[in-house]
């Protein structure tokens, strides 16, 4: 299944951000801060690539649905859905 990257433009943006998330999160420790201000940046950047996975799936499940010669049926998609819970 390919998705049209115009449908994930919202989601890119989002991973790129958390891509950015990360290495400030890096340089926070290599910086030796507070340890509450890194668990912050983790949560945050987590909860980020999780809403992000959920934006995958959530667009996947809406191609296979609409989509008559899908490679992937509804217990592949349960089963990716439930990989991010």
């Amino acid at each position: 299944m390919v998705i049209d990257p115009a449908e994930l433009d919202a989601t890119l943006k989002r991973l790129k951000r958390v891509q950015g998330q990360i290495g400030g999160i890096v340089t926070m420790i290599e910086q030796g801060r507070d340890c509450r201000e890194i668990v912050t940046q983790v949560a945050a950047a987590s909860k980020a690539l999780d809403r992000a996975g959920f934006a995958i799936i959530a667009t996947g499940l809406r191609e296979c649905l609409l989509s008559d010669d899908s490679e992937y049926d509804a217990a592949q998609m349960e089963k990716l859905f439930l990989s991010l819970a």
